[in-house]
């Protein structure tokens, strides 16, 4: 997300317009989740998704004419089970798009999206706050503003809405994730700009069905892999939750880890979690978690030190997984491991905004 604001800022520095497709309201299998955003040019090109396949095709025709009319619009979607299968989704779902049309020659613009771009990179606290006009069904042209509420409650940019309306706003569901809501005649969407990471879980056993919905619920974005198609599934994991029927632990596909993932190893054998630590071990991960007593630790480490690795390395994973509360049963492990990567979250966080 952070990237998504840097070109936004760079665009408008530019003094080139271009919109902001955001998908909200989503319920349903739609290709991606709330919030999930792609900058359109005039020329077609775009930076980010909202899930490709059909819906991501005529939100990018919709976005060259709002570009060219110089208009935002909200645009309903509902995805059937033939458009879903031919964009290789899992099943339809519907929502909402908006398409933002964003004026270079508009400065409020390039205040805001600078400072967004500006607190997303450094790992701060902000509010991206979008108010639409509430137009009645059939009606798509909208009226918008924009304005950033920043950690210390300050507000960048200039919009017609009192200021305890914003705060009553950040607070709520938005805190985490893009949250919508309605006050009178306007619509409000509310995103934070500061990101959740990704919690890569590798294994889809008993625990990992109990780790997945509370770390979705808690602002992460959650992905679940496996070797087997009977356990990395839709009946074990509900939507939001992606799930990723893989070929072999032993040669994990190219994943996008960086520094705001969050790796938890949780196979069904300590032969597989061995070669996932083997394979992510020299990753740029902020968190390497491995469930397991101290004595299988011992014993993976041993073996992994005799392939080259140093304890330095080794020691930068947190096994046994989770924080110390007596846990014993899957439930009370998902809530040990969460709370884990938590408190390790909000201390990165902490660092970063000291500039460490």
């Amino acid at each position: 997300m952070k990237k998504l604001y840097t070109t936004m800022a760079d665009l408008l520095r530019s003094r080139e317009s271009f919109v902001i497709a955001t998908l909200f309201d989503k319920t349903g299998s739609a290709p991606r989740s709330d919030g999930a955003k792609m900058i359109v040019r005039a020329d077609g090109s775009i930076f980010g998704s909202v899930g490709g396949g059909r819906l991501e095709a005529a939100a990018i025709d919709l976005a060259k004419k709002s570009i060219s009319e110089k208009k935002s619009l909200i645009q309903n979607f509902n995805l059937t089970s033939k458009d879903a299968a031919d964009s290789d989704m899992i099943c339809g779902g519907k929502g909402e798009i908006l398409i933002d049309f964003i004026d270079a020659d508009d400065q409020n613009n390039l205040v805001i999206f600078t400072e967004a771009a500006a607190i997303a990179s450094q790992g701060g606290k902000g509010w991206l706050i979008t108010i639409l006009e509430n137009k009645p069904a059939g009606e798509k042209g909208v009226t918008r503003q924009h304005c950033l509420v920043k950690a210390d409650r300050t507000m960048v940019g200039s919009v017609d809405c009192h200021p305890d309306l914003l705060e009553h706003l950040i607070n709520g569901p938005a805190k985490i994730s893009l949250h919508s809501e309605v006050f009178d005649d306007q619509r409000f969407l509310v995103e934070p700009l500061q990101e959740g990471g990704t919690v890569f879980l590798f294994g889809a056993g008993h625990v990992s069905q109990k780790i997945a919905p509370l770390s979705e619920s808690v602002g992460f974005r959650t992905i679940v892999l496996d070797d087997r198609a009977e356990y990395a599934n839709r009946e074990h994991f509900p939507l939001p939750v992606e799930v990723r029927v893989i070929e072999d632990f032993r040669r994990l596909p190219d994943l996008e880890i960086d520094n705001d993932s969050y790796l938890v190893i949780v196979t069904r054998g300590h032969l597989f979690d061995k070669d996932v630590l083997a394979q992510v071990l020299r990753t740029g991960a902020a968190y390497i978690g491995m469930i397991g007593s101290r004595t299988k630790r011992d014993l993976i480490y041993k073996e992994l030190t005799k392939r080259g690795f140093c304890m330095d390395e080794l020691n930068r994973v947190y096994c046994p997984i989770g924080i110390a509360i007596g846990a014993e049963t899957p439930e009370e492990l998902g809530i040990s491991i969460v709370g884990e990567l938590v408190k390790v979250r909000a201390e990165r966080q902490k660092l970063l905004k000291a500039g460490k």
